[in-house]
């Protein structure tokens, strides 16, 4: 929830850099980073609220840029992979209902409180539950690689197979991005009492 326009600039630059670093597959110590996307889109729809009008767009044309380098990188057509289909499209409503949730729990002020807590906690369960949905339900159904014949059981057994994942990497990446917001709401208030008891002396 940036107040001013180089604050909202300063956290788009830092969420950008963290899921294009992470949607590229970087590795430390051996070990693959879990892409940041769908936690990041959620942070943003929270700290960037109002702002989707040029944020939301950028944020999803890093996204494609960031995996059109990764497949030609492969030697691979970009418009050739299996994972750009008429399903890869759909990821456009599944990243701003991310965002929608976000920027929900950022209109409802949630304070560092339970409260605060079961907002955050909703709305990103919902939000995501929206974009799992909706990114695994057209590739089911819209990408090629998929073998026939589809069924809606065969569906619901492919979203149980990943939902835990999926599930699992936006709840660290978001929850990561939540606490850093508390520790600086947290620092912010201790500061500014102290400024304020400075004044009153």
């Amino acid at each position: 929830m940036a107040t001013t326009q180089s604050q909202r600039l300063g956290i788009f630059a830092a969420l950008a850099l963290v899921m294009a670093a992470t949607r590229v597959h970087i590795s430390i110590l051996h070990h693959d980073v879990w892409d940041a996307s769908w936690g990041v889109f959620f942070l943003a729809g929270f700290w960037l609220r109002g702002s989707a009008r040029w944020a939301f767009p950028l944020l999803m044309a890093l996204a494609v840029l960031a995996d059109y380098f990764v497949i030609t990188g492969q030697g691979i057509n970009f418009w050739e992979h299996y994972c750009v289909s008429a399903a890869y499209w759909f990821l456009v409503p599944s990243y701003f209902a991310l965002w929608m949730g976000g920027s929900w729990l950022a209109a409802r002020k949630p304070g560092l409180n339970l409260r605060g807590l079961g907002l955050a906690v909703g709305a990103l369960l919902v939000s995501w539950a929206a974009c799992y949905v909706v990114s695994n339900g057209s590739y089911y159904w819209l990408s090629a690689t998929v073998p026939q014949p589809r069924s809606v059981a065969a569906w619901f057994a492919n979203m149980a197979d990943w939902y835990l994942f999926f599930l699992e990497t936006t709840a660290l990446w978001a929850g990561l991005g939540l606490v850093v917001h508390a520790l600086a709401t947290q620092l912010s208030r201790t500061l500014g009492h102290a400024d304020h008891s400075k004044l009153t002396r």
